[in-house]
């Protein structure tokens, strides 16, 4: 069975050239790895609330437009999910087989955060939202 991501990248590689875009390339596809995808799909189904379908698509809200950063450290890219309460959550991550990186901690001026990592290794962010945008300490 051929992957979405596979398809996007032939996709990619057998397009035309194009001038340069007239409006931002908007993101359309992530995916998460791991050895057992099922443990996956349930860690963040009952973490989350992130359901796939039959063939294994997940439908996911996501916050438009996406915010972004550029950083110096290439070794550490992270999802981060929104959430209410960032400190319920890492204890819900421990007790599922996630790990955490960094416990609840608050960047004055710009958002309350944790960094985690799944059963699998990929590294995640959690960060405490309130009436859908980040909560500002």
């Amino acid at each position: 069975m051929i992957s979405i991501a596979y398809m996007l990248l032939v996709a990619s590689i057998t397009a035309p050239a194009q001038e340069k875009p007239t409006q931002p390339a908007p993101i359309v596809f992530f995916d998460l790895a791991g050895m057992n995808v099922d443990a996956l799909k349930t860690f963040y189904a009952d973490l989350f609330g992130w359901k796939s379908d039959a063939a294994g698509q997940l439908a996911i809200p996501v916050t438009s437009p996406l915010p972004s950063a550029f950083r110096k450290d290439p070794t550490d890219k992270r999802i981060y999910i929104g959430v209410d309460n960032v400190a319920k959550k890492v204890e819900e991550i421990r007790k599922r087989g996630g790990s955490i990186d960094a416990p609840r901690f608050e960047v004055k001026g710009v958002a309350i955060l944790a960094l985690f990592k799944d059963p699998a290794g990929n590294p995640m962010g959690l960060v405490e939202i309130q009436n859908g945008k980040p909560k500002i300490p």
